[in-house]
C-alpha cells in the first residue's frame, strides 16, 4: 500500500481566487511521481488559526505526510509556523535545515524561510515549504528521500 500525502496552500490570494496556485499542484505532482497517494492541494488563507485547522483536518484523514506550501517567510501575514507548530508532538530540526541549505542553490533567501518540520501525533510527519515553486520542487526532492525512511520508523520499522 503505497504511503498517503496532503498538501496545504497557506495563500490570502490563493484562497480568494486572485491568483492561481501553482505551489500545491506541484508538490501533489511530485509526490505521486514519488509514489505517495495525494489528493489534489487545499488552499486555506494565512494565519495561524486556518493552518492548524487545516493540519489537523489532514492528519485525521491518517495522512503520513503533510506539507504546506507558502506562509513562512518573514510578511506579516506569514504565519504558517505559528500554525504547525501547535500540531507538532516532536520537532525534526535537521529536515527544517537541510531544506533551507538545499534551497541556497536557487536563492540566498532560502535563509530567510521559517519553515518547520516535525512529528504530529499518531505519527504523521509534517513538513512547511516555502511558496514558490522553486522551493517546492527543492523541498520535495527532500521529502522524497527522508519521508520513506520517517514513516517506517513512525510505523515501527527498525533502523536501517
Amino acid at each position: 500500500m503505497p504511503p498517503t500525502a496532503r498538501v496545504i496552500t497557506v495563500s490570502d490570494r490563493s484562497a480568494a481566487g486572485l491568483r492561481e496556485d501553482r505551489g500545491g499542484p506541484l508538490a501533489v505532482s511530485l509526490l505521486r511521481e514519488a509514489g505517495f497517494e495525494c489528493p489534489d492541494a487545499v488552499v486555506v488563507p494565512d494565519g495561524a488559526d486556518s493552518v492548524e485547522a487545516a493540519l489537523r483536518e489532514a492528519i485525521a484523514t491518517g495522512a503520513g505526510l503533510v506539507v504546506t506550501t507558502g506562509g513562512t517567510g518573514i510578511a506579516p501575514t506569514d504565519r504558517t509556523p505559528e500554525g504547525t507548530v501547535r500540531v507538532l508532538e516532536r520537532e525534526l530540526p535537521g529536515i527544517a535545515e537541510e531544506l533551507r541549505r538545499r534551497g541556497l542553490a536557487d536563492t540566498p533567501l532560502s535563509v530567510i524561510s521559517r519553515g518547520l518540520a516535525g512529528i504530529a501525533d499518531p505519527g504523521t510527519l509534517v513538513v512547511n515549504l516555502p511558496g514558490s515553486s522553486r522551493a517546492v520542487a527543492s523541498g520535495i526532492a527532500v521529502l522524497a528521500e527522508l519521508a520513506p525512511h520517517v514513516l517506517d520508523q513512525l510505523a515501527g520499522g527498525d533502523h536501517a
